[in-house]
């Protein structure tokens, strides 16, 4: 009965306290409290210059640790050197344990507690001195120095936050001094300190930013690595609360954490061994505050571009994968699944590439099944916990959140065309159709939601969803998922269902505004229907309670729809038409004031907060947070287009026509644009790998050239050892020598010698032609007839033959020098040729050394040959390299140099013809002359064109002997 009483309240069976005896104790407690007041607030503002002062001597040192004011410890033992031995206790006291005062006697009073440290707290920070002496007295290694002043900064900051952490963001130094502390050796100090910084940064940017560059990331994850993880005591915790400070809303911080690689060094936080069993409290909290840690790097709130490269650094590191191991994993809790789904959810919002990555995951299953199918067995599993369900949910809208790829392949498993007929696994498309149409309210609305986010934004899949034939019952022909879907919205309250009625019809609307907005094929399939508009006009007419005006409005947000993108298709459901049957039976006024329910609505704004599904009970699982983005669009336009006037209609339908021409020229130009990027950067990658392969090369020419240059250095070497070697070999070294010059002279001999047969060569074929000229004219001199008529032409002929004769005189002359000459070059010719002959024997007669040395000089010669040989095959395959680069940018330069070089070809080659011609010019003139001479001198001549003829013959056997030579 005693243990009743004290559960319940009841008065205790001992002797009960008389009134004047509770008004004693009341006072006397009163008077205690005023006590303790007095006690405190005289001496804190001395107390802490007396500790400065003390600070120096030797009776502070080793002072035991006081009771702090907020852990309530015990006070420290007796000692000679405690000043609160001393008879001057309320003076002398050490000035952490005044605030340890405010703690009651009485345990049932937390509020006085709290007022009264805040007024201690009040008056010792009134003086900044005061705070910046507790921070220097935190610098001391003495232990019982150190410590107390940790605990007792602590307080201060619990009491008064923000004011304290102006005056250590104000000191000099004052947070680099603080984060000493995490490097003390004394785990007792370090792990205060952590709780002395989770107080210091809460709430205050800056000085998250100052800790976090004081090396906060890196002395925090080695601590939480040596006490093990996730397996590790309070003491991760309070690290992982302290990172979640640092990290939460602070983007700099959070780019700072990537950018240091520091999300690599959180994997080993996730590896669960097999044997998942024995879960124990402490570790079940340090994995939630891990999964909240990766949450706050990929959070939807942050920025994208911050989010998005967090997203990949988790999957290049592996940490997406340790996750998705843990989802899949079995014994896990109930709580750390939960959370785990959420983290895997926003892990891949968004991110193609992870997305992609979760749609391959296998659940260990008999046959694998996919991870997203298991998922969904779960959300429309009625037995399976509410929150449970919820992550589920949103871990599916987060797959499919800008991921046309992802909603595609959802949308196949329900065309007819892809449905396994076999029956032996389980599409998503099967499970989301069976959630939306099972007994269960909650299932209805998780399935509704999900398949509104496969068609979220994608007009392709809004129609393809059309074709979707569902079997009703045994013998009745299929309907489509469109008519289903109206079939039970407009019998919701004949069906008997597990749940919201109204939470049923919510879904069912929702998933149908989503499907018919921006979607004029499914507006003409809606409305092809004749029970649709009656039943959306009576739904909205009625004066219903206040659950149903949730209906009201999205049946009112339907019919909008339904006339907002009617493409007038049909005539008995033109916009003008519907718009006349709303003035005629709602009326424009009331329609606007029960499609604004919506946006009015509770629960709609606390699902428009945050893409997160959070909701405290099934009941209040209303609204999706994307619907109400589609509601913010779509409820002012609704509203401007129920006013409109059929030729506003008219036009804003052009407008729409000339917008979706814009958008599809827009396309493709993005198309072609995005295209050229690829090819532009297939270039890049082309011109790196080329700048790889040069550098390479270049790199094996340098190694080439050194080892040239080693192979020159060593064959120097072993000339000058051979030089050692053969010195008493000097005269035979010299005629070596000498004979290797001889041979280069022999061979500059032989070379000269051609020259001058090729020129001997010229003159003859010269002098040939002279003396067939001049035995043409022999002739024509001998039948000369009279002196009298000849005379002067004879002297003119006899003068021009003596200049043939003299020419022909000098020409034999130097023949006969140049005759002279070749003999002379093959006398010494044959001389060399003799030396050389000489001198081979002696050669012969050498010993066996100067032959060895002879050939390590060949080899050396051949190696260094080769290796010429193999730098320029490298030189010639780097200037390929370099010329295949340069061909695009030199095509033009090169085709002007072909055209320069043909044009001066032309202008020589006419030159050229040009001289031919004065050439021919003059030989005309000098044979018309001798024409003219001879018909002086009587002589008969040939017709002209035999004389013609006679030249073009003369001509032929000129280019045959121009070509002979």
């Amino acid at each position: 009965m005693n243990f009743l009483r004290g559960v319940m309240g009841g008065p205790s069976a001992g002797p009960q306290p008389s009134g004047a005896e509770t008004v004693r104790r009341g006072a006397g407690e009163a008077g205690a409290r005023w006590y303790r007041y007095r006690d405190g607030a005289v001496p804190v503002p001395v107390t802490l210059p007396l500790a400065a002062f003390l600070r120096s001597r030797s009776c502070v040192t080793g002072w035991p640790p006081p009771r702090c004011w907020t852990t309530g410890g015990t006070p420290c033992a007796p000692s000679s050197r405690c000043p609160r031995n001393t008879a001057s206790r309320s003076a002398s006291r050490p000035w952490s344990t005044w605030f340890a005062s405010c703690r009651p006697i009485e345990e049932n009073s937390p509020k006085q507690v709290d007022d009264l440290g805040s007024q201690f707290t009040e008056i010792f920070i009134k003086q900044q001195e005061n705070v910046t002496l507790l921070l220097t007295l935190v610098e001391e290694f003495d232990f019982h120095v150190r410590w107390p002043g940790v605990k007792l900064l602590t307080s201060l900051l619990k009491q008064q936050g923000p004011q304290v952490q102006q005056i250590i963001l104000v000191s000099p130094m004052g947070v680099s001094r603080l984060m000493d502390l995490l490097a003390d050796s004394r785990e007792v100090i370090r792990n205060d300190g952590v709780l002395l910084l989770q107080q210091l940064t809460k709430s205050n940017a800056a000085i998250q930013k100052i800790v976090a560059f004081e090396n906060a990331f890196e002395r925090l994850l080695d601590i939480i690595t040596e006490e093990g993880n996730s397996d590790g005591g309070i003491v991760v915790e309070d690290c992982l609360l302290l990172l979640q400070n640092l990290l939460k809303n602070n983007n700099s911080n959070q780019n700072f954490f990537k950018e240091g690689s520091y999300i690599q060094r959180m994997k080993p936080w996730f590896e669960v061994g097999d044997d998942n069993c024995g879960w124990s409290a402490q570790k079940v909290t340090n994995l939630h505050l891990m999964l909240q840690l990766v949450r706050v790097l990929v959070s939807p709130t942050n920025p994208p571009g911050a989010t998005s490269s967090c997203q990949k650094a988790m999957f290049h590191c592996g940490l997406l994968q340790q996750l998705c191991t843990i989802l899949m994993a079995t014994g896990v809790p109930a709580d750390i699944l939960t959370e785990t789904i959420n983290t895997v959810s926003e892990v891949i919002r968004g991110c193609q590439m992870n997305q992609d990555y979760f749609a391959s995951v296998n659940a260990p299953s008999n046959p694998p099944r996919p991870a997203i199918v298991v998922l969904l067995m779960s959300m429309v599993n009625e037995r399976q916990p509410f929150v449970l369900r919820c992550a589920v949910l949103y871990c599916f809208q987060c797959f499919l959140y800008k991921n046309q790829k992802g909603q595609g392949e959802i949308v196949s498993t329900l065309l007819p065309s892809t449905i396994d007929a076999t029956g032996n696994s389980v599409s998503a498309g099967q499970l989301l159709c069976g959630g939306l149409f099972s007994t269960d309210s909650l299932s209805n609305w998780c399935a509704a939601v999900a398949l509104a986010h496969a068609l979220q934004e994608n007009a392709t899949l809004k129609e393809q969803l059309l074709r979707v034939q569902l079997a009703t019952s045994i013998g009745n022909p299929p309907v489509s998922l469109l008519q289903q879907c109206t079939n039970i919205l407009s019998q919701g309250d004949k069906i008997d269902r597990r749940g919201s009625k109204v939470q049923t019809r919510v879904g069912l609307l929702m998933l149908l505004c989503t499907w018919l907005s921006n979607c004029s094929i499914a507006v003409t399939h809606f409305l092809h229907n004749p029970a649709n508009i009656p039943f959306l006009t009576g739904q909205i007419a009625e004066n219903l309670g206040e659950e149903e005006q949730l209906v009201q409005g999205l049946c009112a947000l339907l019919l909008g729809i339904s006339i907002y993108y009617n493409d007038n298709s049909l005539e008995n459901y033109r916009k003008e038409k519907l718009k006349q049957l709303i003035e005629k039976r709602i009326g424009r006024e009331n329609f606007i004031e029960k499609l604004g329910f919506i946006s009015k609505h509770e629960l709609y704004s606390r699902a428009a907060q945050k893409p997160q599904p959070s909701f405290s009970s099934p009941d209040h699982m209303m609204f999706d947070h994307e619907f109400t983005k589609l509601v913010k669009e779509l409820e002012g336009v609704i509203s401007k287009a129920i006013y409109k006037s059929s030729e506003e209609d008219k036009k804003e339908e052009e407008v729409k026509k000339t917008l979706e021409q814009h958008d599809n020229i827009v396309t493709h130009y993005k198309k072609v644009i995005r295209e050229q990027d690829q090819e532009l950067e297939e270039l890049k990658q082309q011109v790196n790998t080329l700048k790889s392969q040069n550098e390479q090369l270049q790199t094996t020419v340098t190694q080439q050239v050194s080892q040239i240059q080693q192979h020159k250095d060593q064959y120097n070497l072993l000339k000058v050892q051979l030089g050692k070697d053969n010195q008493h070999h000097n005269s035979h070294s010299d005629t070596v020598q000498m004979n290797g010059i001889q041979v280069e002279e022999v061979s500059k001999l032989k070379e000269e010698l051609e020259e001058w047969k090729n020129k001997h060569e010229l003159l003859q074929g010269q002098l040939r032609e002279k003396d067939s000229l001049i035995e043409k004219l022999k002739p024509l001199q001998l039948e000369t007839g009279t002196e009298q008529s000849s005379q002067t032409s004879k002297s003119s002929g006899l003068e021009h033959n003596n200049e043939l004769q003299k020419e022909l005189e000098m020409l034999r002359t130097q023949i006969q020098l140049q005759s002279a000459e070749i003999t002379k070059l093959q006398a010494e010719n044959q001389k060399l040729q003799v030396m050389n002959t000489s001198a081979d024997p002696a050669l012969g007669d050498s010993s066996a050394t100067a032959a060895k040395n002879l050939e390590l000089e060949g080899r050396l010669v051949q190696e260094v040959k080769d290796l010429k040989n193999e730098v320029k095959a490298l030189s010639e395959e780097k200037a390929s390299l370099k010329q295949h680069l340069d061909s695009s940018n030199s095509t033009v330069a090169i085709l002007q140099d072909e055209k320069s070089k043909l044009q001066q070809e032309v202008a020589e080659s006419k030159k050229e013809q040009d001289d031919l011609l004065v050439l021919l010019a003059d030989q005309d003139q000098k044979l018309s002359a001798l024409k003219n001479k001879l018909k002086d001198l009587g002589v008969p001549v040939e017709d002209e064109d035999d004389i013609e003829s006679g030249d073009q013959a003369d001509e032929d056997e000129d280019g045959d002997e121009e070509e002979q030579d």
